[in-house]
């Protein structure tokens, strides 16, 4: 019974503790941001849970100017479709939009036109520049943003005036219309515009950022005062929702690849990891020549060397690659027997008469083992060295 012998490994195969080495600092960096993430993410929506909900008691919610408008008579209901937005347009009704950038195209455009000559007020808060344009047609967003979150009136607007300083400062616009009221300006672009609607008595307000809105900045400056007048100026106040869900959403002019419903931001961001992964490429990349030889700084055993050169043909299946560096090797060395130049030992025309000569044997044979097709197994592949050591052997002797 033969046993067969465990091969040592050799740097072709690395060992299990080898390859956790090299990947650990990987591994821990991934865990590392995997765990960053789920934490930002979760405090993310704890902080903005119930953002500018007037049901909403946290920070970020609008409970507050609710709790008040209501002790002044001013109902709140919150709707949070655009046909329950729609419904509600009257001369006595203020609609508040909290988030106009979640509107569709369309959504914006139907609801422009129910509340264009309805006489009630329209409250936009901080739409962007794609929304403003379509629910408050001549007026644009500056594509920068307000350094300045507090900001004074500057303006003749009666409500602005009697505020005072407010925290208006975020997305700044400017308008078309001569009648406008262009309030908290900041480099000479306003924060909040309120101009009246072509008929009738109602009126549009753009404000640049929820702050006067929300219940941890409600007692700051004269944000209650701004808050009050501006969203009770009429008994009713619809509050206004969007919502994903909204099935007035879904129609056939509103399809958006996946690139329009990420905020610019992620696509900024997107950009700069792009240069920054160029730019380590390329820092990276340092052998954009040809190879320079090294010294090896040991001495490797040629047996090594041939042992791990084997090992290498035999994991990628290189049976062909291994015959031929066999088969050029013997007819180097075969060669320089047979007095063949070495620069034509390659050539059969040349080597195989030789050969004939000193074996006195079948030259086709020769042709066969020295040029012939590679081995199909590694069986073959053992033959073919075996009978090339042969050839070898017999060349050599006397």
């Amino acid at each position: 019974m033969t046993t067969e012998a465990t091969l040592p490994s050799t740097s072709a195969s690395p060992s299990t503790r080898q390859v956790w080495a090299r990947a650990r600092g990987i591994a821990l960096a991934l865990v590392l941001l995997l765990v960053g993430a789920i934490a930002i993410a979760v405090i993310r929506s704890d902080a903005r849970h119930g953002e500018l909900d007037p049901r909403s008691a946290d920070p970020n919610g609008s409970r507050a100017v609710a709790e008040l408008l209501a002790d002044r008579g001013v109902d709140t209901r919150v709707v949070t479709t655009l046909d329950e937005a729609a419904a509600a347009a009257g001369p006595d009704t203020t609609l508040l939009v909290a988030v106009p950038d979640l509107l569709s195209r369309s959504q914006q455009s139907r609801l422009h036109n129910a509340f264009a000559d309805s006489g009630g007020r329209t409250v936009l808060v901080a739409p962007g520049s794609a929304s403003v344009e379509r629910l408050a047609p001549g007026v644009t967003a500056d594509p920068a943003t307000s350094l300045d979150s507090t900001l004074s009136p500057d303006c003749d607007l009666p409500a602005a005036r009697r505020a005072g300083t407010a925290d208006t400062g975020g997305v700044r616009y400017t308008t078309t219309h001569l009648d406008a009221d262009k309030c908290y300006t900041s480099e000479r672009l306003a924060t909040l515009l309120r101009f009246p609607a072509p008929t009738g008595d109602g009126d549009t307000v753009v404000l640049g950022a929820p702050d006067i809105l929300l219940n941890d900045r409600l007692d700051k400056q004269g944000n209650a005062s701004l808050a009050l007048q501006l969203l009770g100026s009429r008994p009713h106040l619809v509050w206004y929702l969007p919502s994903l869900s909204d099935t007035s959403a879904t129609g056939s002019d509103d399809e958006r690849s996946f690139f329009d419903l990420l905020p610019s931001g992620w696509l900024w961001g997107a950009l700069q990891l792009f240069v920054a992964a160029a730019l380590a490429a390329l820092w990276r990349a340092r052998r954009l020549g040809p190879l320079v030889p090294e010294k090896l700084p040991v001495a490797i055993r040629a047996s090594e060397t041939a042992e791990g050169r084997a090992r290498l043909y035999r994991k990628a299946d290189a049976r062909d690659r291994a015959a031929n560096a066999l088969r050029s090797t013997a007819r180097t060395r075969l060669a320089a027997l047979t007095g063949v130049p070495v620069p034509q030992a390659h050539t059969p025309e040349v080597l195989l008469p030789a050969l004939s000569t000193h074996l006195q044997g079948d030259g086709q044979d020769l042709r066969t083992l020295l040029f012939g097709p590679p081995p199909s197994d590694d069986a073959a592949l053992i033959a073919l060295a075996d009978q090339l050591d042969a050839l070898e052997r017999e060349v050599r002797r006397p």
